[in-house]
């Protein structure tokens, strides 16, 4: 599973993370449209084996000179450099989302069914997802569903959400873990992605077989449009 996980990591950011070093990848692959048709300049992974930040050609000059062991200590401590933000120009978010996989995912019974993103029983969130749906529903009444971005042909992450009217049941566990194992069934690398507080999503990840192993994401959005994602 982890050469799964890095031929993603190449074909997504240019490069699997390697040990002890901080990667600064220039790449025209982050000019082009992601899993939602949106673009992100920015993106990075890391985690106890190293980090890679995949920056855009017409960035490259704002990020020639950073000390990325330092910005990701700053990205850490929520206190990103502000001549940064400065040299972007504009608005700039900057976010460190908890990074999992799964390798097995936890054995449990099938829940959901795979469904057309436009299944009018689904709620709207779930509809613009690319990589398919899988939901469970009380006769037509949605409950909870899971969505896939398909990044690649291997790297495929996992949303999911719960009706209110149905929390507190474990559906959200059970659909991750369901949607894991056809993942990995078919050659891809299941993704789990949550923030720091969220607990309830970090309980949903742990149960569903997607460990934290000490990785995050690396989000940098010089764009009002990017930062409202």
């Amino acid at each position: 599973m982890r050469s799964r996980l890095d031929a993603h990591f190449r074909r997504w950011l240019g490069s699997a993370p390697l040990a002890r070093k901080h990667q600064l990848i220039i790449s025209e692959e982050r000019n082009r449209p992601g899993w939602d048709g949106r673009l992100r300049p920015i993106q990075g992974i890391t985690g106890p084996q190293g980090s890679v930040l995949a920056v855009a050609p017409q960035f490259e000059r704002v990020f020639a000179s950073v000390d990325l062991s330092e910005l990701i200590a700053d990205l850490h401590a929520e206190d990103p450099h502000l001549r940064l933000a400065e040299d972007l120009g504009g608005p700039v978010s900057f976010g460190m989302p908890v990074f999992r996989w799964s390798e097995q995912a936890a054995e449990m019974p099938d829940l959901g069914d795979w469904v057309d993103a436009d299944d009018p029983r689904l709620p709207d969130w779930l509809r613009p997802f690319n990589g398919g749906v899988l939901a469970a529903f009380d006769d037509d009444d949605y409950m909870a569903g899971v969505g896939i971005k398909q990044h690649n042909e291997i790297g495929r992450e996992i949303s999911v959400g719960t009706d209110p009217n149905y929390r507190g049941q474990g559906l959200a566990t059970q659909l991750v873990a369901q949607a894991a194992r056809a993942i990995i069934a078919t050659g891809g690398v299941p993704l789990y992605q949550h923030g720091e507080d969220n607990i309830a999503s970090a309980r949903v990840a742990d149960a569903a077989g997607f460990p934290d192993r000490g990785w995050h994401m690396i989000e940098i959005r010089p764009d009002p449009e990017w930062a409202r994602h």
